[in-house]
């Protein structure tokens, strides 16, 4: 079994550790959460990029043989660097707007995203490679994160500030929507009540950890084994908040897994 590292800002990367342990249950897990510094869309480039690197030391440290940055603000600004330093595979996530581009009926696409992903080089260079014809919409969707991150993405005050969001992605008629957060899979159910079925989402969490899963094959890690793992869930803040968040978020059946979390002290 290999050890699979996943870092998140907070709570948003459970959405691609749960997808994790559907398809690949037999591995073990180490899920870590800087919630004591979420959320970091709203923080420096130059911050997200040391900070994301010294978690990520910390996790290939631990024995990691892959690191899933499970938080697209930190891909967008630290990926490439993380990768130089490190050298075992290191798999980011980013907005899905080229499968958007591809499923959109009317050429218009939606982008809820933190404000660092939007500006980023790296969103910007993959905006550059749609076709002409694919008109995207980008919102930012502060002060999201937070009310997830306090359990209450189901909330009225949730609700609200979701409707103001995608108000501009509504009135310029956008049928795709991108969800360009990880966090934000957790807002499913509310953006269903507030729009129904008349919008299609996109994330891409399962694509993510089938990247995973080809970069573990590729380091010869035997896939055949079909135990069940450990899942550490390590937090900058609160440890016991984290677990009972990610029993009432994710869909897996963690007692199927040997599970512990603990406290993340001082590691830079």
């Amino acid at each position: 079994m290999a050890l699979i590292g996943v870092f998140d800002s907070g709570v948003g990367g459970l959405s691609i550790l749960d997808e994790a342990l559907r398809q690949l249950p037999q591995h073990d897990y180490i899920y870590l959460a800087d919630s004591a510094n979420a959320p970091y869309g709203e923080k420096s480039s130059d911050w997200i990029a040391g900070r994301s690197m010294v978690l990520c030391k910390y996790l290939a440290s631990n024995g990691c043989d892959a690191i899933v940055i499970a938080c697209n603000t930190a891909t967008a600004q630290a990926i490439k660097q993380i990768r130089a330093e490190l050298e075992i595979p290191i798999i980011g996530v980013e907005p899905g707007i080229k499968p958007a581009a591809m499923q959109t009926k009317n050429g218009i696409v939606g982008v809820l995203a933190t404000e660092a992903t939007l500006k980023s080089d790296k969103f910007n260079a993959l905006l550059a490679t749609l076709p002409e014809n694919c008109h995207v919409i980008k919102q930012s969707g502060a002060g999201l994160v937070p009310l997830i991150e306090a359990g209450k993405a189901d909330s009225a005050e949730a609700l609200d500030l979701l409707g103001q969001h995608l108000a501009p992605i509504l009135d310029a008629g956008a049928d795709t929507l991108v969800l360009g957060c990880t966090h934000y899979p957790f807002l499913r159910k509310a953006i269903r009540k507030l729009l129904g079925d008349s919008i299609t989402l996109v994330d891409t969490s399962e694509a993510v950890v089938k990247q995973l899963q080809r970069q573990i094959e590729n380091r010869d890690q035997d896939l055949q084994s079909q135990g069940r793992g450990t899942v550490i869930f390590i937090s900058s803040k609160n440890e016991s908040l984290l677990l009972g968040m990610a029993k009432d978020l994710m869909f897996s059946d963690l007692q199927s897994h040997f599970i512990s979390s603990k406290r993340l002290g001082e590691i830079a």
